[in-house]
Order: C-alpha cells, then structure tokens, then sequence
C-alpha cells in the first residue's frame, strides 16, 4: 500500500544561493575577529562599553555559525531564521552608522542610508534560500 509524505525540497536555484550566503555570513563573521575595531565604532553608545567586544565577538561567532548552517539540509531552516533574527538584531548598528557616518571614513554616507532598507532584503533573501518547497511523495 502507498503512503503519501509531505517532503520538503530545496530547489537548486535555493540551494546556490544559501552556499554564496554562507560564504557571505562567514566572510562578515570573520571580519569581526580579523577587524573588531570597525564593528566596535558601530556599537551604539546606549550599550554599556563594557559589551561592546562581547557583543562584536558574539555576532560574528554567530554569522559564521548561521553561514556553516546554511551548507546542511537538515539545519538550513534554523540557521536561516537565526541569520534573519541576527540581521535584525544587528539593525540598530545599521542606524548608529548611517547617523553617524563621519566615523566610517572612506564609506559613503549615501552607501550607509542605502544599507538599511538591503538589510531587509538580505531577511527576505535567508528567508527564501532556506524555505523548503513541498512536495507528496509516494512511499
């Protein structure tokens, strides 16, 4: 007797595309060990300075930890939505930086303005890479 099963399925097009986000959240994690001085300008000064590092330290553990996430199936899902909750969470950087673009040198304050609303692009872009598509399948 066939029993149908719901199973979930990556496309391939979705599949390319968590592999260029993880090296992406792996390369910018990196960066927050190799550069920590970059990403402690972008702490807002409502965190208590002793945080800081901490905080650098943490996000970029996390964002190489989400992009390792990506390359398995069976943890692509829970790494995307930690990557999307991470984006989040790292979104009143964004907002520090931009405000403050003088402390960014060589950036463009236009490139910072227009980082905020790719922020939420770059949400919607784990969201659809790690979504799965399902299918029946016979068993």
């Amino acid at each position: 007797m066939a029993v149908n099963r719901l199973k979930g399925k990556s496309t391939n097009g979705q599949l390319i595309s968590s592999l260029l986000l993880t090296a992406l959240f792996c390369f910018a994690g990196y960066m927050h060990f190799r550069r920590p001085g970059f990403f402690l300008r972008a702490m807002p000064p409502y965190i208590p300075f002793p945080f800081h590092m901490p905080a650098v330290l943490i996000s970029g553990f996390f964002e190489i930890l989400g992009g390792l996430g990506l390359i398995f199936s069976r943890s692509r899902r829970v790494a995307g939505i930690g990557l999307i909750a991470l984006l989040a969470a790292v979104f009143p950087a964004n907002i520090y930086m931009a405000m403050d673009s003088a402390q960014f040198g060589p950036i463009p304050p236009a490139v910072l303005w227009l980082r905020l609303p790719l922020q939420f692009v770059f949400m919607a872009w784990v969201n659809w890479s790690t979504k799965t598509q399902a299918r029946i399948e016979d068993q």
